[in-house]
C-alpha cells in the first residue's frame, strides 16, 4: 500500500474519477497514497474503508463501458473528523493537499475574495484567533466550520512543527483558483495570526489548475452494473466519461507524483486553458442546468439535443470565443457537443444546478462584462442570466418600469456592475420573456 503523501478534502465522485485516477496512473504511483476526507456526506468514507479504499471506475463511452480498479486512495475518512485531518495534513510525509470543495465551499464574495462577513467565516476567525493567541494545543475542543478554516488550522500545526512546505492544489472551477485560494488563506491568516500570515510566504505554494472530466453523481444501479460485469461487489463505483484533462501551473516544493505520465499538463500560464474550460464547458453546463428543466429535460444529453437549448449554448460560445486567445476553440466546441450528447452519461441537470449563483458569477459574468466593455450586447450571456432567473422561480410577470427594476435588482445580486447596466438588464428582461414563452412550447413547435 502506498504511503500517505497526499491529503484530499472533498472526497466524492469527481475526485475519484480525476485526481485519484491520475495518481493511480502515474509511473510512481507506488510512492503516493491519498488520504481523502469527505465533504458534505460521510457515507462514502465508510463504504471505501470497507473496500480498503479501492473502487471500480466505469469509463462510459458511447459504444460501451470499460472497468478498472483504482487503488490510490489508501484512507477514506469522514470530514467530521477534523482532528484526523489536521494530524495528517500537518504530518511531514504529506507534500500535497488537494481540494474539491465546490466553488461555494471557499466562501467567496461577489468580488472573488474571502467573505469575512459570512457567519461561518466570522465564527472561524473568532475561534482561530483564540486558539492562536493562546498558543493552545492543536487541535482543540472546537474546530472551524469552513474548509479553509480547517486548512488554516492544519497549516498552523505545520508552522509550529517546522514541517516542510506544502503544495495546496485547488481543483474547483474558480478563475485563477491558485491565486484566489492563496489570497483567501492570507486574508484568513491575517485576521487570526500575523505570525502565521507571514509564514505562509515560505510554508505553502498554491497551484492553479484546470480540471475536466464529466462525472455524474452515482446511482444505486451503478453497483449492480459492476457486479454483473465483473463479479465484484463494489458499494462505491464511479461512472465517468472517457475524456480527461488536467492542466497545472505552480510549484511543488516537497515533490509530486509524475502526473504528466498519466496525461496531465504542466504549463507556465494556465489562464487560457482555464478560461476556455470554465466559460465553454462549465458555462454551458450552468446554462443547460437552468434552461433544460424549463423545456422538460433532466439530463445534459437531452437538453443539448433540444434546438432551443442548443441555440442558447451556441450563442454563449460565440461570445466566449471572442475572448479566448492562445487556445483552439472551434474543435473544442465540437468535442464538447459530442461529450454532451453521449447518451450513456446520465449527467443530471439538477446536480449541475447546485450553487448556481456562485457558478454564474465565475462562468457567465466575466464574459458578459467583457462583451459589454467592448460595446456589444452580450445577448448570449444575458440569455444565460435570464435562464438563471427563471430557474430560481423568480420570473418577471409584468412588463414596464417595475419589472425592469426587479430584473435590475436580480442582476445586481449576481454582479453589481451588470446590475447597473440598464441596456444589459433590458436585454435580460427581454430574454426572460422569450424563455418564458418557449418554456410553454413543445420542441416540435419551436423546431
Amino acid at each position: 500500500m502506498p504511503p500517505v503523501r497526499i491529503v484530499h478534502l472533498g472526497l466524492g465522485a469527481f475526485h475519484r474519477s480525476h485526481q485519484a485516477w491520475f495518481t493511480a496512473h502515474a509511473t510512481d504511483a507506488a510512492e503516493w497514497g491519498i488520504a481523502a476526507f469527505t465533504g458534505r456526506s460521510t457515507e462514502i468514507a465508510a463504504q471505501l474503508t470497507d473496500q480498503d479504499g479501492q473502487y471500480t471506475l466505469v469509463v462510459r463511452g458511447p459504444e460501451g463501458d470499460s472497468f478498472e480498479v483504482v487503488d490510490s486512495v489508501v484512507r477514506a475518512i469522514p470530514g467530521t473528523d477534523v482532528a484526523a485531518f489536521v494530524e495528517l495534513a500537518a504530518s511531514e510525509p504529506v507534500a500535497i493537499l488537494t481540494l474539491t470543495i465546490t466553488e461555494a465551499g471557499y466562501r467567496l464574495g461577489a468580488d472573488g475574495r474571502l467573505d469575512l462577513t459570512d457567519p461561518d467565516v466570522a465564527a472561524d476567525v473568532a475561534l482561530l484567533r483564540r486558539l492562536f493567541d493562546a498558543q493552545a494545543a492543536l487541535p482543540g475542543f472546537e474546530y472551524p466550520r469552513t474548509a479553509l478554516g480547517r486548512v488554516l488550522l492544519a497549516l498552523e500545526q505545520r508552522r509550529r512543527t517546522s514541517t516542510p512546505a506544502l503544495a495546496i492544489v485547488p481543483c474547483d472551477n474558480i478563475p485563477d483558483n491558485g491565486h484566489v485560494v492563496r489570497e483567501a488563506l492570507g486574508a484568513l491568516a491575517t485576521a487570526t495570526s500575523s505570525t502565521l500570515a507571514a509564514w505562509l510566504d515560505s510554508g505553502i505554494s498554491v497551484v492553479s489548475t484546470s480540471v475536466d472530466r464529466i462525472t455524474p453523481r452515482g446511482t444505486p444501479e451503478d453497483a449492480q452494473l459492476v457486479l454483473d460485469a465483473t463479479g465484484v461487489a463494489d458499494r462505491a463505483p464511479v461512472v465517468t466519461e472517457p475524456f480527461s484533462d488536467w492542466v497545472l501551473a505552480g510549484d511543488f516544493p516537497s515533490g509530486r507524483p509524475a502526473w504528466e505520465t498519466a496525461g496531465a499538463r504542466f504549463v507556465d500560464d494556465i489562464a487560457p486553458w482555464e478560461a476556455r474550460k470554465l466559460w465553454m464547458l462549465n458555462g454551458a453546463h450552468t446554462l443547460l442546468a437552468a434552461s433544460g428543466p424549463l423545456r422538460g429535460h433532466a439530463l445534459v444529453s437531452e437538453a443539448i439535443d433540444d434546438p432551443v437549448c442548443r441555440d442558447l449554448v451556441t450563442a454563449l460560445w460565440e461570445e466566449d470565443a471572442r475572448h479566448l486567445t492562445g487556445v483552439e476553440v472551434d474543435d473544442y466546441a465540437a468535442d464538447l457537443l459530442a461529450r454532451f450528447r453521449n447518451p450513456r452519461i446520465e449527467h443530471r441537470l439538477a446536480q449541475i444546478a447546485l450553487d448556481a449563483t456562485t457558478k454564474m458569477r465565475v462562468r457567465i459574468v466575466p464574459v458578459a462584462r467583457l462583451e459589454r466593455a467592448a460595446g456589444r450586447s452580450a445577448a448570449g450571456c444575458a440569455a444565460a442570466v435570464a435562464a438563471w432567473i427563471l430557474a430560481g422561480h423568480d420570473a418577471v410577470e409584468t412588463r414596464g418600469a417595475a419589472a425592469e427594476s426587479r430584473t435590475a435588482r436580480q442582476v445586481a445580486d449576481l454582479d453589481p456592475v451588470l446590475g447597473g447596466d440598464a441596456a444589459f438588464c433590458a436585454r435580460v428582461d427581454a430574454a426572460v420573456a422569450d424563455l418564458t414563452t418557449k418554456a410553454l412550447l413543445t420542441e416540435s413547435e419551436t423546431a
